[in-house]
């Protein structure tokens, strides 16, 4: 993702990359490197775009707890794309019922290491609020198990598969006795999440603290 970014921002002349002094900081790391991250956002009263995948609740609490000084967007997937699909799902979910079964299939490079990815557990979140619950409770991670069991009305379940050079492919699938609806997202290049990045980053400018999201980003791009 660095080189990806630093290829989008060559191409983009508004854009600069600067180790010493920003507008913006931008981590697409690894969860460890969390805290330093935010302390230097924190310390310079910059804005923040955070990335990084495979985040625990601890970490979500700690962004939280930044958003209280300076500006902040977590996104697990910064895509234009996979942020719409975020809303179709919603509304998907919302309107049919728990006769339809949801399902989120993922696929990625063969070195990735958090499973589910954290895009699909986006997903997840939408369609459980689409449910009016939340991912924890809906979600289920393990069918492998000594005990066989039926699928549970109305859960969220999740694949994961790893291979190749992937960088992202994401299905949610809704089916039902007879039909089956399909929403999907393929990513056929890293620049996708730059230019995502570029386009949160130029949202943060100039934001007062607190915790925005790729959502935020696209409707004012639409305004």
């Amino acid at each position: 993702m660095g080189k990806a970014i630093s290829n989008a921002v060559a191409g983009t002349p508004e854009f600069a990359i600067d180790q010493d002094r920003a507008d913006v900081l931008v981590d697409f790391s690894v969860p460890d490197a969390l805290d330093a991250s935010l302390d230097r956002a924190i310390a310079a009263s910059v804005p923040i775009l955070v990335g990084t995948t495979g985040l625990q609740p601890e970490h979500h609490a700690k962004i939280e707890r930044a958003a209280e000084q300076v500006a902040i967007i977590y996104a697990a997937n910064t895509s234009l794309g996979i942020n719409l699909l975020r809303h179709l799902v919603e509304e998907a979910a919302s309107r049919l019922g728990p006769d339809w079964d949801i399902e989120i299939l993922e696929m990625h490079h063969r070195d990735k290491v958090d499973a589910p990815s954290g895009t699909a557990l986006l997903l997840g979140q939408s369609a459980a609020k689409g449910r009016g619950s939340t991912l924890q409770e809906l979600s289920r991670f393990d069918r492998i198990s000594e005990h066989p069991h039926a699928r549970e009305r109305g859960s969220i379940g999740y694949a994961s598969l790893r291979g190749g050079s992937v960088a992202g492919e994401h299905v949610v699938i809704l089916a039902t006795e007879g039909e089956r609806i399909e929403l999907g997202h393929r990513a056929d290049s890293r620049m996708i999440f730059a230019r995502g990045a570029l386009a949160a980053a130029r949202f943060l400018v100039g934001k007062p603290a607190g915790l925005y999201s790729m959502r935020d980003v696209i409707e004012a791009s639409a305004a």
